[in-house]
């Protein structure tokens, strides 16, 4: 299930793509794709429907961040040896931990098409 928000920027809506790679939208199912839509019953929900009745985005529509609603954006470093390794650090003892701004969480600019796909 390859859940995704589209529209323009701050006007996105929920969407999943279909077998075919193609934009459908779930906004008579979820609000957005956020918070409580992302809780384990919702999901369900979601896998359960029937893609191909649901109504096709028309156009190519700019995918937008790829969940809304961020309240705060904690990140975890350095949390694979493959990772340090790439790095060049060390393995850390501890696992480090660091924000980052919520709009580092972004979209894809461009326009959905067979090589984004």
């Amino acid at each position: 299930m390859k859940l995704l928000r589209y529209g323009d920027s701050g006007e996105e809506r929920p969407g999943i793509l279909d077998s075919q790679g193609r934009i459908r939208s779930l906004e008579h199912h979820v609000e957005d794709i956020s918070g409580a839509a992302l809780l384990p019953e919702s999901l369900n929900r979601l896998r359960a429907l029937d893609l191909e009745r649901l109504p096709l985005v028309d156009g190519t529509p700019r995918l937008g961040p790829c969940v809304g609603g961020v309240g705060k954006f904690v990140c975890i470093g350095l949390n694979y040896a493959d990772h340090a390794a790439e790095t060049g650090a060390a393995i850390p003892a501890e696992p480090i931990v660091f924000s980052k701004w919520t709009s580092a969480i972004m979209g894809f600019e461009g326009q959905w098409n067979e090589t984004v796909r």
